[in-house]
């Protein structure tokens, strides 16, 4: 299998189906603890690291924004930061059809494209298209999915490595 930029949205797109089951879990866990299991997206791992929602955020948006940008495509809107449990299941199904739709031909002759973005309120750094897809995107996916599996392990989720690759390899 060769690899491209379009390769990334299935990598993506099978990340955001491994945060969706991680979420099911920790919701099916609180509730068999008898907890709300809308309170599971304000846990955090440690007091003065961002929440749950805020993980599953930056997952979905990276998702489709940075694929968005590179395939020089209108970058989608973030998702709303006070989702509920089914927002973040039809946000997760709504970023998956988005990346479905996103063909390799949007992504012909876009690798060392220069693309501007503004990170914070600070930094507007320039890198090619696909340093922004193959390295700070995918870095940030995996990292923020990564939180959704040590704030639930954390807080007693039965949750393996197996779960990180709940979709196959």
């Amino acid at each position: 299998m060769s690899v491209n930029l379009h390769s990334f949205v299935g990598l993506f797109s099978r990340n955001l189906s491994t945060a969706e089951h991680l979420l099911a879990k920790g919701a099916a866990h609180a509730t068999a603890q008898g907890l709300d299991p809308e309170s599971i997206l304000d846990w955090r791992l440690i007091d003065d690291m961002h929440p749950m929602r805020f993980q599953l955020n930056i997952v979905c948006n990276f998702a489709r924004q940075y694929v968005a940008r590179v395939a020089d495509q209108p970058v989608p809107a973030d998702v709303d930061g006070n989702l509920d449990l089914a927002g973040y299941k039809a946000a997760f199904a709504e970023a998956r059809a988005y990346l479905a739709a996103i063909t390799p031909e949007q992504f012909e002759g876009r690798d060392s494209v220069p693309l501007t973005v503004t990170l914070g309120n600070s930094m507007s750094p320039t890198l090619e298209a696909s340093q922004w897809l193959t390295g700070f995107a995918t870095t940030n996916i995996y990292f923020h999915t990564s939180m959704v599996y040590a704030i639930l392990r954390a807080r007693g989720v039965a949750v393996g490595k197996l779960d990180l690759f709940s979709t196959g390899l």
